[in-house]
């Protein structure tokens, strides 16, 4: 049995309330163990006889981002989209047929190793956890080949078959969705069924058909709701019982109701909100309303090209009326929460020892230094898996 201890935490974040002060669970000036990969001592004193000690004064230790929206699949860019944006373009679900045809004319190869470098990114900024989804195929060849890259980064695979209606299929939109539910759905392999329920993609009956076919052949759902305009997609989500409803930006207010009457999770994309420029201080609405938050990346090629949990941190606190407690949880347990994971985004005995140790006495510093990487080490199951010195 290995153990290590973190000791001289000048704050620790346990998102335990039942442990530290405030939102987060904070604790000042203590120390944990962790026995072969999980928390098992949270300490005032020194503790002794462990195989490794850390030595973490003056510096923040708190669970690993959990990302729980990313669609990391896909060839190419989109910057020239973005450009344009800048100087007035709103930002509609179209652009996505670009980065589909680029997707569709890579290797696997090229898949996979534009993948890995956006992971790595990822890690780099403290991600521990990421779900990844396809919907940059939308083939039966494509979807399936997005799944299976994906499966070999991470268990939160989502197959968003339901992404957009290809070209190919623009005159006849039923019979794509008829090839979605009778043929990609029961051959994949994913953990997750998405589908984009908004103007220009989905409409709510097409949505909720899809969902329930994911749901029958075993997969949990979750959706992409009220991006672009208001609509039916949070009432479904609510119906089914959906892990979450993802970006929200033009709620109603009896959509935020719903939600926070419900189980589904409210995750708020801050890069997203920051690219397009939608809806300022859309988190306080839910938040204010007792609706369980999450923020998540979104990164994808087209509205938020960015895989890193501080920024976006950064983000939910100037933009979107987030407090830093906040905004915090809802990059840790709240993504957690969002993949139904009750073992990740907190630091309790038991817990998976996924750690961020910032080099700054206070996790306030992750929004108080925007765009500065603060991560001294990161841990997956207490073992290091990237560590700066300084």
């Amino acid at each position: 049995m290995s153990s290590t201890a973190f000791t001289n935490i000048a704050t620790l974040v346990t998102n335990d309330l039942t442990h530290g002060n405030g939102a987060l669970g904070a604790l000042q000036h203590v120390s944990i163990v962790v026995e072969d990969g999980l928390i098992s001592q949270i300490s005032n004193a020194d503790p002794s006889g462990v195989d490794h000690v850390i030595d973490c004064s003056g510096k923040t230790l708190l669970p690993g981002f959990v990302d729980s929206h990313s669609h990391l699949i896909f060839a190419g860019d989109r910057a020239e989209e973005f450009a344009a944006r800048s100087q007035g373009q709103r930002y509609s679900s179209g652009g996505i047929s670009t980065t589909v045809a680029a997707t569709r004319a890579a290797s696997d190869e090229q898949l996979k190793a534009n993948a890995q470098a956006l992971l790595n990114e990822a890690l780099h900024s403290g991600t521990t956890t990421i779900e990844i989804k396809s919907g940059y195929g939308l083939t039966e060849r494509d979807e399936f080949r997005s799944i299976e890259i994906a499966a070999q980064f991470t268990d939160e695979t989502t197959l968003l078959a339901a992404h957009v209606i290809p070209t190919e299929f623009k005159s006849d939109p039923d019979a794509y969705v008829n090839l979605v539910i009778k043929s990609i759905i029961p051959q994949s392999n994913a953990k997750w069924i998405d589908v984009f329920c908004d103007q220009g993609a989905f409409t709510p009956e097409q949505s909720e058909a899809i969902l329930r076919a994911g749901i029958a052949a075993g997969m949990l759902p979750r959706i992409h709701a009220n991006q672009l305009s208001a609509g039916k997609g949070v009432e479904i989500a609510v119906a089914l019982n959906a892990a979450s409803a993802d970006h929200l930006s033009k709620s109603t207010d009896r959509d935020i109701e719903l939600l926070a009457a419900s189980d589904t999770v409210a995750t708020i994309l801050p890069g997203a909100e920051f690219s397009t420029h939608l809806e300022p201080n859309l988190g306080r609405r839910f938040l204010d309303a007792g609706a369980t938050v999450a923020i998540a990346s979104d990164c994808n090629p087209g509205s938020s090209y960015t895989t890193s949990m501080p920024f976006c941190i950064a983000a939910a606190i100037s933009l979107l009326g987030f407090s830093v407690e906040e905004a915090v949880h809802a990059a840790t347990l709240g993504g957690a929460k969002a993949l139904r994971r009750n073992d990740i985004g907190m630091i309790a005995v038991g817990m998976k020892a996924d750690l961020v140790l910032l080099d700054s006495p206070s996790y306030i510093h992750l929004a108080y230094r925007p765009g500065v990487n603060l991560i001294h080490s990161i841990y997956k199951s207490g073992k290091a898996v990237r560590t700066w010195q300084k």
